[in-house]
Order: structure tokens, then C-alpha cells, then sequence
């Protein structure tokens, strides 16, 4: 006999002017319906006097959590003067990943996914070099090279447009792809683009970080994990870690030591996308344990 299935859960991330009783007030809505809350967290941010909310609940045996989720957004709005977005933690979002010639971060991303690490499906693995072609094939994903050709960048976007949303992509992680997405394609997706940078944003913006972080003497150098924005490298930040070096240490002692973090670095970000933990706010972020 198999075991039974966990029930799903909805999560529901909400934000706006700080006021009395929202938490009691979400909490005692969820209790009307018969939903148990499964977890909440909350900040206020008292500089702008604007409240964050994470909370987490199972609805009712025998409702419907697309029903459920729309009744909550109609109270959000009309009763706690809110905004709020709504998932199910049953959906498996649809991500295709954005590689180039390096490949540290896709076989780690892809080998964690593969142990179920992340809640999703990799529906399409997007490249402008053929390098990882067949590592992409050997475990059995959908490898598409787009390059740049004769006619240029813009009508390479068209062409990754056109497959992300034949595909119905749900989300687009950049495991280190090199190329810079133009304003309009980010507009045109109309999707979540989530970046590996390797350095700690803000230092060492743009190209060769690790040659620039050497160059100035540094003793720590980082990775960042951010959204892509029109702005280059300027995204609300998602996570960042860093590791310690020393004069003793060269280039390559910074590249080697910035690839591990840029793995686990672009792993966690995802991870918390994906669980709906990440409250984008301006340009800054919430990102709730």
C-alpha cells in the first residue's frame, strides 16, 4: 500500500501600509474556512511603515485551492488593503535554465534537482554556445542553441521569447549565461529571471570580478544571487555568501574558490523562490525563513 501524499498547502506572501490586527485578521480568516496554518512570519519595515507577511496554511479537507486562493486575494485587497499573491505548494513551476560554456552551476543545479531538492520542472536547457549540449542530453533534458547569428541579438531574443513561451516557462535561472538580456526582452518575458553574479554586488560589478577583486586586494570575495532587471547587475538581491582569501591567493585561487560559492549561492536562491519565501519590495527584498 502506498503511503499517502502530504496535503498540499497554499502559501500567501503580502505586503502594505502597516495597520492593527492584520496578523490576527489574516489568521482568524483562515480559522473561519477551517484552514490550519502551517507556519507565519512577519516584518515591518519602520522606515517606510510598510508590513510583510509570510503565511502558510492547508485549506479545508474538500475545498479547492484555486477557489481558496481566490477568496483570499479578494479579502487581501478589500479587507486588509493588501497586496498579496497566492500559490499552490502542489504547482511545480516550469524553468528553463540559461547556460554558456562554463558548467559548474548547471550540473550542480541540474544534480540537485534531480534529488528533488527543487520543486519545479527544467523544461528547457537554453544556450549561445554548443559546450553543454551533451551533458544536457545525458540527463535526458531538452537542449536548445541559440546564438547570436548574422541577424543579432534582438532577433536571438525573439527566437528564446518564442520557445520560453511555447513552453509556458514559469521562471528563467541564468546559470552563469554571459550574455547581458536586453531591457525589452525582460519586459517582453514578463517573468521572473533569476542571476548568479560572481562577486558581492555591489563591488566588482560587470565583467572579470575575480581579476578586479584581486587587482584591489581583497580579503573576502562573494557570489550574488539576484533578479535580472533592465539595470545591469543592480536587481533586488536574493543571497549572497562570501569566503575569506589572502595574499597568497591568485586568480585562479579566487575563481576556484568563487565557483563553489556560486553554486551554493544560486541553489538557495531558487530553493526559496521556488517555496514562495522571496517578497520582492522596490528594489529590495524580504526573504522570509
Amino acid at each position: 500500500m502506498s503511503a499517502r501524499r502530504p496535503q498540499a498547502s497554499l502559501v500567501a506572501l503580502l505586503h502594505g501600509p502597516d495597520q492593527r490586527g492584520l496578523v490576527a485578521r489574516a489568521a482568524g480568516w483562515i480559522f473561519q474556512r477551517g484552514g490550519n496554518i502551517l507556519h507565519a512570519d512577519q516584518h515591518r519595515d519602520d522606515d517606510a511603515g510598510v508590513f510583510f507577511q509570510r503565511v502558510e496554511w492547508q485549506p479545508p479537507d474538500g475545498a479547492a485551492p484555486a477557489a481558496e486562493e481566490t477568496a483570499f486575494l479578494a479579502f487581501a485587497r478589500a479587507e486588509l488593503k493588501m497586496h498579496a499573491v497566492v500559490t499552490d505548494s502542489a504547482h511545480r513551476p516550469r524553468i528553463a535554465l540559461f547556460v554558456s560554456k562554463a558548467s559548474h552551476c548547471f550540473h550542480d543545479f541540474v544534480l540537485r534537482w534531480q534529488a528533488g531538492e527543487f520543486p519545479c520542472e527544467i523544461v528547457a536547457v537554453v544556450s549561445n554556445h554548443r559546450e553543454l549540449a551533451a551533458a544536457a542530453r545525458g540527463y535526458g533534458l531538452r537542449f536548445h542553441h541559440l546564438p547570436a547569428g548574422a541577424d543579432g541579438k534582438a532577433a536571438a531574443e525573439a527566437r528564446q521569447l518564442a520557445l520560453l513561451r511555447r513552453l509556458q516557462v514559469e521562471l528563467v535561472v541564468l546559470a552563469r549565461y554571459m550574455q547581458v538580456l536586453s531591457a525589452g526582452f525582460l519586459a517582453d518575458l514578463g517573468r521572473p529571471v533569476i542571476n548568479i553574479h560572481h562577486s558581492f554586488l555591489p563591488a566588482f560589478a560587470g565583467g572579470r570580478p575575480y581579476h578586479q577583486a584581486h587587482a584591489r586586494g581583497v580579503k573576502l570575495i562573494g557570489a550574488t544571487a539576484h533578479y535580472a532587471t533592465a539595470d545591469l547587475d543592480e536587481g533586488p538581491i536574493i543571497h549572497q555568501d562570501v569566503a575569506r582569501v589572502t595574499h597568497r591567493h591568485g586568480v585562479e585561487d579566487l575563481v576556484r574558490k568563487g565557483r563553489d560559492l556560486e553554486k551554493l549561492v544560486l541553489a538557495q536562491a531558487v530553493q526559496w523562490h521556488l517555496e514562495n519565501r522571496v517578497l520582492v519590495y522596490g528594489n529590495k527584498t524580504v526573504v522570509f525563513d
